[in-house]
């Protein structure tokens, strides 16, 4: 018997047995018991994960969804893209699992259900960006007639509308942000792991337990994943598995209270968590459009450059791995900066804290300029 199989077993008995044990007996109710219900639903996803993730690239070879070597890539041999499969079924499991479906889980788990089909599809025959822009956009509006949506004075005119348009453009602006960030050896995944247990901890410790209990199952999903997709990748996400963590980390950011007496507090926060890639996007659309890279919606969607952060840092000499644990880095000192600014009495200590954050972008722009691609007509 091979190692991977004993592996796949072993995975496989792990999470029998965690779905297994109902209460009142056993682990499962022992974690209710002692505040550690996160930790059971986090173990289950991780579990899942093990044992579907090679059962997925078994699919991808299958059905011919295998990422081809290219210019662009920095891989040089075809690698499987159906990892998202594996998320997916493994988050969803937890989730069911757990049996606590308010309206806004439904809703986040039928949103999260139209972005997975939509990658999948798009990994295996591929999708034309109106059509990736539709289904993603249909997807938000979903969340948002489930109820989760941003806090907006809804006694302004037009307030409910623009509660609606703002939700869809933030969850389709993290939805590609973190698609456009899958461009290395698990980069996406480690940073979806990052930023769920970041959620993780917030909510746990204000009180908010459903929200711990959905950024559980995300984070042993992700981390389940790392284990095949590591450099060298065995396998990828693909926009099935990308677009869907980033998805579910959008609803996180909707779906939790992060301050009810301070605006700056109940704003930066889930932009500290996710600033990497909310960073990211915004820094290489500006750049593209500036250099005439990029002149409309379709063409950033479609665009392939290597001038994302990690390509950045790889031309500045750092190897995949170095580059995953720098950008990781990053994230934890900005997230570490949303945990404790919520707990800064001082009006002053909040804003010395994010001027913080803005050094650290501050940082990372440098970083970029000084890892610019060396090309004819680049100017950012």
């Amino acid at each position: 018997m091979t190692i991977k199989r004993q592996g796949g077993f072993f995975s496989f008995a792990v999470l029998a047995v965690l779905l297994a044990l109902l209460p009142p007996g056993g682990f499962s109710a022992w974690t209710w018991t002692e505040g550690l219900r996160w930790l059971y639903l986090f173990l289950i996803a991780m579990s899942a994960v093990f044992l579907l993730a090679p059962a997925s690239a078994w699919l991808a070879l299958k059905i011919g969804a295998l990422d081809l070597p290219s210019a662009r890539k920095v891989h040089d041999t075809p690698i499987p893209r159906t990892g998202g499969v594996a998320i997916y079924l493994a988050f969803m499991a937890a989730l069911l699992r757990n049996q606590q479906f308010s309206r806004e889980i439904l809703g986040i788990m039928l949103g999260g259900t139209i972005i997975f089909v939509l990658g999948f599809l798009d990994d295996w025959k591929g999708l034309s960006a109106r059509t990736r822009l539709f289904w993603q956009t249909a997807a938000a509006l979903v969340v948002t007639f489930f109820g989760l949506r941003l806090s907006f004075p809804l006694s302004l005119p037009f307030g409910q509308v623009l509660s609606v348009l703002l939700s869809v453009v933030w969850l389709v602006g993290i939805i590609n942000a973190f698609n456009f960030m899958d461009g290395i050896d698990g980069l996406a995944s480690t940073m979806g792991a990052v930023c769920a247990l970041l959620f993780l901890g917030i909510g746990w410790n204000s009180n908010q337990f459903p929200l711990s209990f959905i950024s559980a199952a995300l984070a042993g999903a992700c981390v389940g994943f790392l284990r095949m997709n590591w450099r060298p990748a065995k396998i990828f996400l693909g926009d099935s598995g990308s677009t869907f963590i980033g998805f579910i980390l959008g609803c996180l950011a909707l779906y939790g209270s992060w301050a009810t007496d301070n605006p700056a507090v109940a704003f930066s926060t889930p932009l500290l968590v996710l600033g990497i890639p909310i960073f990211d996007i915004i820094y290489t659309t500006v750049s593209r459009i500036r250099n005439g890279s990029v002149a409309g919606v379709k063409e950033w969607l479609e665009y392939t450059g290597k001038d994302h952060f990690h390509h950045r840092l790889m031309k500045l000499g750092l190897d995949v791995p170095q580059t995953v644990g720098f950008i990781m880095l990053l994230n934890v000192c900005l997230g570490l900066g949303a945990w404790t600014i919520r707990h800064t009495a001082s009006t002053a200590g909040t804003w010395l804290l994010l001027a913080q954050s803005v050094l650290i972008f501050l940082i990372v722009i440098v970083l970029m300029l000084l890892g610019r691609e060396l090309t004819t007509g680049e100017k950012s």
